[in-house]
């Protein structure tokens, strides 16, 4: 039985995948490399360190931190507005404590946009915890973020899950020795989603079934 949940945020809590692609994707157009929609999408999940090397396997650290940059403020500018939570969301997190479970967040975004969703959310008073990119050296498919909320919680992997909604999640969670709940909420087929250990459609999904679910500690 867990001890602890570790939530991802963007696609999982938030609505804002799309936004972040539309963001890249004029990030990398004005850089002048233009992409497919769905070559964005697919690499959605990762923090900027790797989602740039992902497509531009060649380009400098200076060039890869520009866009990251550019992609940040566009994100900012246009789209965090935007964005709304899942239906179930705060719900959800709420329902894991009244469980006497620990809630933590993890997430390959930045401390500034984590700051933001939980102002979004209004879920503060709702979590114990949180991790984001600028507290690990490399962000998702590392392992580091998730390793980095287990430890802050004060539990072992083996007594923490995951629920994200991207397969970068579901790597990085693996690599830490922990186990995902994927929600299809950030439009990944089932297909990529395989190494979880339960596929639910979104978080109202998991809170409908909660004790039913991997999260429960019935």
């Amino acid at each position: 039985m867990p001890q602890a949940i570790l939530f991802d945020l963007d696609g999982t809590l938030v609505d804002s995948n799309n936004f972040h692609v539309l963001a890249w994707a004029e990030a990398f157009h004005a850089a002048g490399h233009d992409f497919r929609l769905k070559q964005l999408h697919d690499q959605v999940g990762q923090g900027a360190d790797n989602y740039v090397r992902a497509l531009l396997p060649d380009v400098s650290d200076r060039e890869a931190e520009r866009l990251g940059d550019e992609h940040r403020r566009l994100y900012q500018q246009h789209y965090a507005q935007r964005v709304k939570p899942f239906p179930g969301a705060q719900a959800l997190l709420r329902r894991c404590r009244e469980q006497g479970l620990k809630v933590m967040l993890a997430t390959s975004a930045s401390k500034e946009e984590l700051e933001r969703n939980l102002d979004l959310l209004d879920i503060r008073d709702a979590v114990d915890g949180w991790t984001s990119a600028d507290d690990v050296g490399c962000t998702k498919p590392c392992p580091d973020v998730f390793a980095t909320a287990a430890r802050k919680a004060g539990v072992r992997p083996e007594d923490a899950l995951v629920v994200g909604d991207t397969p970068f999640d579901i790597a990085a969670a693996s690599r830490a020795g922990l186990a995902a709940v994927a929600v299809r909420s950030g439009l990944f087929s089932d297909e990529s989603l395989a190494g979880a250990v339960a596929i639910y459609d979104g978080v109202a999904d998991i809170l409908a079934c909660f004790e039913d679910s991997p999260l429960s500690r019935a």
